[in-house]
């Protein structure tokens, strides 16, 4: 990389120039403003020599050639320090220009930071940023402490009209009009001069000027003496295309920059050309030279080698130790350490770096040893900059500018100017070498105190940041955040607001809420300043849903807002605007096609259980792709049959959620829907409608279509919307007449002053946009199209009184009531119910019966089982004939009952036909939804078991207990259900509830017995034709309560699905009974969720088996105490074995008697055998004394067995006389007997248990299906005790 091409290396080469010292007659002036220009202007555009070619031999004999030069022109009067205070003035003029000019250029729009341009400083940071330091660093020109702005020679003109010019020469370089730097001693005051008569062409013809131009030759010598001639155009002025001018002339100048140089020719131009390279290369540059030959001989005499540097150390010992001062010790321009900084500055001019080097490391010591600190400073930063431009040690050059600066600061004030000049090329030098991490810190050391210096170089670190690898994007937005806030403080505001626009786009998409928020904020503010209000408002939109921010920034962030909008005298209308928040995801629309809604919940409810329930009732489908609209009308097109379809005069419902994000309530009004309505579905018209849709005032757009609503009606809300709170919002529109109706948007106002729209299309994704189509246009979503048909009849139908809240088991009766505001009558009505276990459907002649009176069990009753079509789970016809019209309601009895506890929805849709066939719709369906909270009351179990003394006779045990918190029941009635039992009491009813109620959370228990019915002993054959119902009240009698008929409906309706819920898994158990218990409330309901309290409660359980051995039950039949005399014979006992088979299928039944074993259960005192031979067997024994030996013969499976003489304990004291073994077939449901015999030897009490009963089932008689029911058992005998005591 050439140092010289880069940015840095082009501003050295632009501003370390020598200074050409212009001294002129305001003759010359005049002539030159003739074109629009000064003297000084004139000549500058030709100072700047890019191809000059001129050899230069400085210190060394090897000479090098010049290819580029450039000259610095000053008047005399501007050769000194500039004025602080204008300088500060003229910067802030520049400051303010390209703020104006940068804001007029620039869109509202955010700009984009451009990723793959940001290595390119060019392509990202401001232009006048460049223009803006060029003047930073001209601020801190024409030092004494430097040499290169001290003017190389010094220009003389004279007019060739003024009198006496030679004179005018002379009196020109008056010591008078010098500057401060010559006549103060910093400068030597013998400057070259060169002396150049001016002649204005249109003053006359060039005699007079050649005449005087002999004469200063004469008098200054040829070499030092030029003419000039200008304004040669004499006939009319000349316009240039490409003016060298235009470049060097302010946009403030009066005159155009075409018209400069009006009157120069090309003659003219070329001339001053020729003059102006002359003086570089004939005068300036070999000058220079000349000055470099001698002053490098003089130091090299007094400074440089051992000897003069040792001197030298010496003269200056001592002054380390000195006071500091700022301005440190004056040295004129005779003194060795200015003419050695002069050489070092000319030959860093003339671009002999090595030479210029040398002498600022030789006279930068002493400096320092001087304590001359701020010319300490200007030898640093000039070593910097020529280790920069010989592109050498890169840290040499760094620690230079570093110390140049740093010392530059420790002169507060007076070293500022000259420590901004340092920092920029110091930036600028890390910069050429793309360290711009570290140039930013370098921007941000040089702010200083002044504001809006400080705000310019912040926003030049941002850039810094930007342009780093990798990108610091968080460190350049907040940079330019800080230089925002600096221009707004010295009212910059154009500049305050592009800065925090170019911040937007840093932290636009991140969640940094708080920082987007204060640029927003302060932009709109901004911007409403200035008078541009919908820019403002823009803005502020943004941070209007601020949720992050406390309630007081909050309430400043909207009042501020509204504020805005105020000022700007009208109501804005915005697409945008963030508050109230709509939840576009809780978006719904609901509309009334051939599905109508009784209730609002019945809307919410999931299609899919809607169909499911309506399956039965519809007309089925012809095809799978045919949908209703085709089943119902051959009269709609192609294009509009898979439109949605309204009802002129029934609403669309458009339901969606606002929310507040803030902290504080706002006010919302007007809130309504944006609707279009077209008489005409013509192609067209629908055409037209999408080429709407693509306009880009989309504010326009909805504004035009909110103001035609003479075909449709909206509704409009109003309210107010808390703190933080989020609220269902249900708007409407009604359509009048037939046609098309889309809904695109809804629109509200907010406090009154600002008009909000949201679009509803755009919010949703088109699903018609196939992966492979292109989308040339916005497509209208087809859920907010509607094709409006003719009015047709709706039914109105409601449950009352259903309650919200009931107890398990509560059961009421209902009304079903349906009404059809149209005079058009409709027919064919049925009816579905999705939980016929909670709600089923009565008969029409019990709508006037009284509950719950109708359901007590009357003395002629008929025992009949359950309506058919009552009990069906399919759809419920209404008689034929059947019509709603009118005001006359049509009134249908329902019953209810609280199933079990729990949140329980039930489902009801109601179809009916339109008479009028011509309708698009044919038929409707009313769909009704409510949900019952249903509370636990009583929990009621059962337990049985078999009686001992009689068969088919069972103890049943009933448990109680009351789950609520505060009521009290009263237990009523329990019923049985079954074939064939009987229930009756143990105890009285005064015994088991003493306080006839049972108290919340109160538990009991009570027992019944429960047996077969006599009816069944006399038709036993019709068993299963004939069913047998007991009912047990649990209440004392009383000639008010009677007994209720569990055999009506709705009793027996329930008890049938609760069966089919509560259905085991074996269906062919016969010995399954059902109670059915009756509660009443004991006192009257205070829970204010109860609007109606419950008069009656039944509670069912199902499918308690009594089998509890198996099929087969059993029972010993015969004597249990009797006398008889052993001193003459044992005792021989006749007995019977009752047995009954309660299954579906003939049972195979064996009965093994066993002999005594063991103890056997023998309680006399005499001594019998307590013990039997293994594997329990017995048999005859032979009984002889006890003092006699006792001997037994044993069976053949003994033999090979230890024999061991038993004792007389050892002898059975009875045995089995019968067959040891009985096998017998006992019929389904039938009883059958044995005959047993038994020996007793001897008196006792005796357990005759010892006996094993064997059953076994064929499988085909019991449901093959089922693998889990038991198809065979053995069975331990029961224990049936017999005393047998001695005859006397």
């Amino acid at each position: 990389m050439d140092p010289a091409t880069t940015p840095l290396g082009q501003m050295l080469l632009d501003e370390i120039t020598p200074v050409v010292m212009l001294l002129s007659t305001p003759s010359v002036e005049q002539s030159c403003l003739k074109n629009g220009l000064s003297f000084l202007q004139t000549l500058r555009p030709f100072c700047s020599f890019n191809n000059i070619d001129v050899p230069v031999r400085t210190a060394s004999d090897q000479p090098y050639r010049l290819h580029k030069f450039k000259l610095r022109l000053f008047y005399a009067s501007d050769v000194r320090k500039p004025d602080l205070m204008v300088a500060k003035e003229q910067l802030k003029q520049v400051i303010t220009e390209a703020g104006d000019k940068m804001f007029s250029d620039s869109r509202s729009d955010v700009p984009k930071i451009n990723h793959e341009l940001s290595s390119s400083e060019h392509q990202n940071t401001p232009s006048w940023f460049q223009f803006l330091n060029k003047e930073l660093v001209r601020v801190a020109s024409f030092s004494d402490h430097e040499a290169f702005d001290h003017p190389v020679i010094c220009l003389l003109a004279v007019s060739s009209k003024d009198e006496q010019p030679i004179n005018r020469f002379i009196d020109l370089f008056n010591a008078n009009k010098l500057p401060s730097l010559l006549n103060d001693g910093a400068m030597d005051p013998k400057i070259s001069k060169h002396y150049l008569l001016v002649h204005d062409n249109q003053d006359g013809p060039t005699d007079r000027a050649s005449k005087i131009f002999t004469e200063m030759r004469n008098a200054f010598g040829t070499i030092d003496c030029s003419l000039l001639c200008i304004n040669s155009s004499l006939d009319a002025p000349i316009k240039h295309q490409d003016n060298p001018w235009a470049l060097y002339i302010t946009d403030a100048s009066p005159t155009p920059s075409q018209d400069l140089a009006c009157f120069l020719n090309i003659d003219d131009i070329n001339e001053i050309k020729n003059l102006m390279q002359d003086l570089s290369s004939k005068h300036i540059i070999p000058n220079m030279e000349q000055k470099i030959r001698v002053l490098n001989q003089q130091v090299s005499a007094t400074r440089k080698g051992f000897k003069n540097q040792i001197k030298n150390l010496w003269w200056r010992k001592g002054k380390e130790d000195g006071a500091d001062s700022l301005n440190g010790p004056t040295y004129n321009f005779n003194s060795i350490e200015s003419q050695i900084r002069v050489l070092g500055d000319y030959a860093f001019m003339l671009r002999d770096y090595e030479l210029a080097l040398s002498n600022y490391r030789l006279i930068s010591t002493d400096y320092k040893i001087d304590k001359a600190w701020k010319r300490y400073a200007g030898v640093q930063e000039m070593m910097g900059l020529t280790y920069f431009m010989l592109d050498q040690s890169r840290k040499e050059a760094e620690y230079c500018m570093e110390n140049a600066f740093t010392t530059y600061l420790k002169l507060g004030s007076f070293g500022q100017l000259n420590a901004t000049r340092c920092g920029l090329w110091w930036i600028e030098m890390l910069k050429a070498r793309d360290e711009y991490k570290e140039a930013a810190t370098v921007y941000f050391r040089i702010c200083g105190e002044d504001i809006l210096h400080s705000a310019v170089m912040l926003e030049q670190a941002s850039y810094c940041y930007l342009l780093s690898k990798p990108s610091m994007l968080r460190k350049y937005g907040f940079h330019l955040v800080l230089s925002g806030e600096q221009y707004k403080k010295c009212d910059q505001i154009k500049h305050a607001i592009r800065t925090y626009k170019s911040a937007l786009s840093v932290f636009r998409g991140t969640t940094w809420g708080y920082i987007n928020d204060h640029v927003h904020f302060h932009i709109g503010q901004w911007y409403a300043s200035l008078g541009m209000y919908d820019v403002a408002v823009k803005h502020m939109m943004e941070i209007l849903a601020c949720s992050h921010q406390s309630k007081t920034t909050q309430e400043l962030f909207l009042g501020d807002f509204l504020q805005i909008v105020e000022k700007n005298g009208r109501t804005f209308e915005v697409t945008k605007l963030q508050l109230p928040v709509i939840n576009i995801s809780s978006l719904k629309v609901v509309f009334e096609d051939y599905r109508t809604f009784g209730t609002p919940s019945a809307v919410n409810t999931k299609e899919v259980s809607w169909r499911s329930l309506e399956e039965e009732m519809l007309p089925s489908f012809s095809a799978a792709k045919t949908n209703w609209l085709e089943l119902q009308s051959k009269l709609i097109s192609k294009k509009d049959i898979q439109s949605n379809v309204c009802v002129a005069g029934e609403a669309v419902n458009v339901s969606f959620e606002f929310k507040n994000p803030l902290l504080i309530s706002i006010p919302i009004s007007g809130v309504t829907l944006v609707c279009k309505y077209s008489a005409s579905t013509d192609e067209v018209k629908s055409n037209e409608n999408e080429s709407s849709l693509e306009k880009d005032d989309e504010a326009d757009l909805f504004r035009n279509r909110s103001n035609d609503n003479s075909s449709f009606l909206v509704s409009e809300v109003d309210f107010l919307l808390g703190g933080g709170e989020t609220t269902m919002i249900q708007l409407s529109v009604t359509p009048r007449a037939e046609g098309i109706l889309e809904i695109h948007g809804v629109k509200w106002k907010l406090s009154g002053k600002i008009v909000g729209f949201h679009n509803f299309e755009l919010s949703l994704p088109n699903r018609n946009a196939g992966k492979g189509r292109r989308k040339t246009k916005h497509l209208q979503n087809e859920k907010f199209k509607f094709m409006v048909i003719k009015s047709i009849p709706k039914l109105q139908g409601s449950i009352h009184p259903l309650p919200e809240k009931a107890y398990a088991g509560d059961l009421r009766q209902l009304v079903l009531e349906l009404r059809n505001p149209s005079e058009f009558p409709v027919k064919n009505l049925k009816m579905k119910i999705s939980h016929p276990r909670f709600l089923i459907i009565g008969k029409q002649e019990n709508i006037r019966s009284e509950f719950p009176a109708c359901l007590r069990k009357k003395t002629d009753s008929v025992q009949c089982d359950a309506d058919s079509n009552i009990m069906s789970d399919t759809v419920f016809l209404f008689p034929e004939g059947t019509s709603v019209q009118g005001e006359t309601p049509l009134l249908w009895p329902l019953w209810f009952r609280a199933a079990v506890p729990g949140d329980i929805s039930l489902y009801m849709s109601i179809y009916y036909e339109m008479v009028d066939v011509s309708s698009v719709i044919r038929y409707r369906t009313l769909r009704l939804h409510y949900n019952v909270q249903v509370l636990p009351s009583l929990d009621v179990s059962f337990q049985t078991s078999p009686s001992q003394l009689r068969l088919q006779e069972f103890l049943v045990r009933m448990d109680i207990v009351n789950k609520t918190n505060s009521e009290s029941f009263q237990v009523y009635q329990l019923s049985s259900v079954g074939h064939h039992w009987e229930i009756s009491l143990l105890q009285p009813p005064d015994t088991i509830f003493p306080s006839q109620s049972l108290m919340a959370g109160q538990a009991i228990s009570c027992f019944f017995t429960l047996k077969k019915s006599r009816k069944f002993s006399a038709l036993e054959d019709n068993v299963s034709t004939l069913p047998v119902r007991s009912d047990v009240r649990l209440v004392p009698q009383s000639s008010d309560d009677l007994v209720y008929d569990i055999n009506i409906a709705p009793l027996i309706n329930f008890h049938h699905y609760e069966r089919l819920q509560q259905e085991v898994s074996y269906k062919g158990d016969f010995n399954a009974v059902d109670f059915v218990l009756i509660s009443r409330p004991f006192k009257s309901n205070n829970d204010p969720g109860f609007s109606d309290p419950p008069h009656l409660m039944s509670h069912h359980a199902c499918h308690f088996s009594i089998a509890s051995t198996g099929p087969i039950s059993w029972l010993i039949d015969g004597p249990q105490t009797l006398h008889h005399d052993f001193s003459a014979s044992f005792c021989e006992i006749s007995l019977k074995m009752h047995l009954y088979n309660s299954s579906g299928a003939t049972a195979f039944v064996r009965i093994d008697t066993l002999d005594s074993a063991g103890n056997g259960g023998h309680n006399s005192n005499i001594n019998v055998a307590q013990t039997t031979t293994p594997d329990n067997q017995a048999g005859w024994h032979d009984i002889t004394p006890a003092n006699n030996e006792l001997k037994v013969t044993s069976p053949k499976f003994l033999e090979n067995q230890p024999v061991k003489a038993l004792s007389l304990e050892s002898v059975s004291p009875y045995i089995w006389s019968g067959s040891s073994s009985t096998h017998l077939h006992v019929e389904a449901m039938s009883l059958a007997e044995i005959p047993l015999q038994i020996c007793v030897f001897s008196p006792g009490t005796y357990d005759l248990s010892n006996y094993v009963l064997n059953w076994r089932l064929p499988s085909n008689g019991l449901g093959d299906s089922d693998e889990t029911r038991q198809h065979s058992g053995k069975c331990q005998g029961y224990k049936h005790y017999l005393t047998v005591l001695q005859s006397t």
